[in-house]
């Protein structure tokens, strides 16, 4: 038993590199946050040798700067990812337990709490949100009420008509701490399709257009349009802060890209240009804009004094057309098991790269273990000033990695959660999963292949069994106690960073339960699709 509490509260606070006093504030560098939706870890050419996809751009950022090997969203899909990305916080300990919400969902990220946004704006930064938001915002309604499509993003809510698209939305990014936004309320395929300029759209979604489920749309909105969109606005964010940024003013921007999660729909110039299917010609338009934006940063002055993050929001979707990728010889996850929605890694371990030539050395890479809701306190340790004791209650900074500092680990665990809610936990290379199969859609996948003859839980090691191949859960009964008891400590503490315990929003169930066999559906342990998915 007292292993057991010294495990768990090694974990608790996150034990892992410390100094005797805080880092100093080193600099206030420029920071570019830059979001792919659905992008694999293998997708990245610096991350797969074996890659089919030329992404020379992309590989830049590693080259001259960090490449983390380890590097963690929250969740197997998106909105999860986007809120512990911003708040420093577990989206597990929100109202928001599975899956993701809708293009007029009701907000996630609470009035008040403390962003990356709202506490680089306290400290003298212009700060900009760009692209996919998707955490929630409040739709007007004529007569004063607010849409709420309860997450059900399939079908047009009943008051869907009611949307008056000329008044100001509320608790949107500019409510969260960002001074200007410029984007779209949710997915690509998500209406309703229509950009939005700070708290208006700007221009009334009055017709129906389809980019994967029907509904609502401005006339002039198209999907191809959406990544030029994007990449014009930030290259223009860029151009307009250059010199305000040299002068002292430093700016923050929060790039969240639509793509290349589905529509996939690249533009006429990379159609075709990959030689193997639509999605991979998307990937090669992503990695042109990145060099268009890497150029935008030298020529306005300010690319050494620019610390730039190059993240995906969980893995590749099966959307991507797998058996297309798989034919060329080209692995999204490379060679880690699963895909977007999974606990397993190729759900959750994502692109992690970093630039700033002026303080972080080119061409490192790293095995620490870090997650994106690390970010917050990273940035805090950068600035010197400390979170208030109710912010950034999962996040741990790794500036001490960035600037070659480190002399152990950063951190030696962290949580993932799958899109049914299920959970997995690190210590070091050991992941335990608190559930029989993926808790996504990769085999064995809830609801469509009997788990009744599996154990309830998976165990492995990383260092040796990077496709999670073996669970070693019957011959390590010891650990896989004492990580399930970190498990529920983590919960139960309200935060795994060093302070006072706190409260979940809501009740959190540390065992999700299993889907009912769909009937139709295979009852086998579906292995040969196992096997495709790695």
């Amino acid at each position: 038993m007292k292993n057991t509490r010294l495990f768990v509260a090694a974990l608790s606070t996150v034990v892992g590199y410390a100094t005797p006093a805080r880092l100093e504030a080193v600099e206030t560098p420029n920071i570019i946050v830059i979001l792919a939706d659905d992008l694999g870890y293998g997708d990245v050419g610096c991350n797969n040798p074996d890659s089919k996809i030329a992404t020379p751009n992309i590989d830049r950022i590693a080259q001259e700067g960090m490449r983390f090997t380890d590097g963690h969203s929250s969740s197997g899909v998106c909105t999860p990812t986007r809120y512990s990305l911003l708040t420093g916080r577990y989206h597990w300990r929100t109202r928001l337990q599975r899956g993701v919400l809708g293009g007029f969902s009701l907000p996630l990220i609470s009035e008040g709490r403390v962003t990356l946004a709202s506490y680089l704006r306290d400290r003298g930064y212009h700060t900009s949100c760009i692209g996919k938001w998707h955490l929630g915002m409040e739709w007007p309604l004529r007569g004063g009420a607010v849409a709420d499509d309860g997450g059900d993003f399939s079908t047009p809510f009943a008051d869907i008509s009611l949307v008056d698209y000329t008044s100001p939305i509320r608790h949107g990014p500019v409510d969260r701490g960002f001074d200007r936004y410029y984007g779209i309320s949710a997915s690509l395929d998500m209406f309703p399709y229509v950009w939005i300029e700070d708290r208006l759209p700007t221009e009334v979604a009055s017709v129906e257009k389809a980019f994967h489920r029907p509904g609502p749309a401005g006339p002039d909105f198209e999907a191809v349009d959406v990544q030029p969109g994007i990449t014009d606005r930030l290259l223009a964010t860029i151009a307009e802060c250059s010199d305000e940024a040299k002068a002292g003013k430093p700016f923050f921007a929060y790039v969240a890209l639509a793509s290349p999660h589905t529509p996939i729909v690249p533009t006429p110039e990379f159609q075709g240009k990959s030689g193997i299917n639509p999605y991979a010609d998307f990937v090669l338009q992503i990695d042109a804009d990145i060099g268009r934006i890497l150029a935008a940063l030298e020529e306005g002055g300010i690319a050494d004094d620019t610390l730039l993050l190059f993240t995906s929001d969980n893995g590749c979707s099966p959307q991507a057309k797998f058996p297309e990728l798989h034919a060329a010889g080209h692995h999204p996850s490379y060679h880690f098991r699963g895909h977007k929605a999974d606990l397993y890694e190729g759900g959750h371990r994502i692109p992690f790269l970093v630039r700033w030539p002026a303080r972080v050395e080119a061409g490192v890479v790293s095995d620490q273990l870090v997650g994106q809701f690390d970010l917050l306190a990273t940035l805090a340790d950068l600035l010197g000033e400390p979170l208030p004791e109710d912010a950034g209650e999962d996040s741990v900074s790794f500036l001490p990695a960035l600037l070659g500092e480190a002399t152990g680990p950063i951190r030696s665990s962290l949580v993932n959660q799958s899109m049914n809610g299920s959970f997995a936990i690190r210590d070091g290379s050991w992941k335990l999963l608190l559930c029989p199969g993926s808790g996504g859609w990769s085999a064995p996948r809830p609801g469509r292949h009997d788990t009744s003859g599996m154990p309830d839980f998976q165990l492995y090691d990383l260092s040796t069994d990077p496709g999670e191949e073996k669970n070693l859960v019957a011959d390590h009964p010891e650990r896989v106690a004492r990580m399930k008891a970190a498990m529920e400590e983590a919960i139960a503490r309200g935060r795994t960073t060093a302070g006072p315990n706190l409260s979940n929003d809501v009740e959190v169930a540390l065992i999700k339960p299993l889907p009912e066999l769909s009937k139709g559906k295979s009852k086998g342990k579906g292995k040969a699709q196992n096997a495709a998915a790695k």
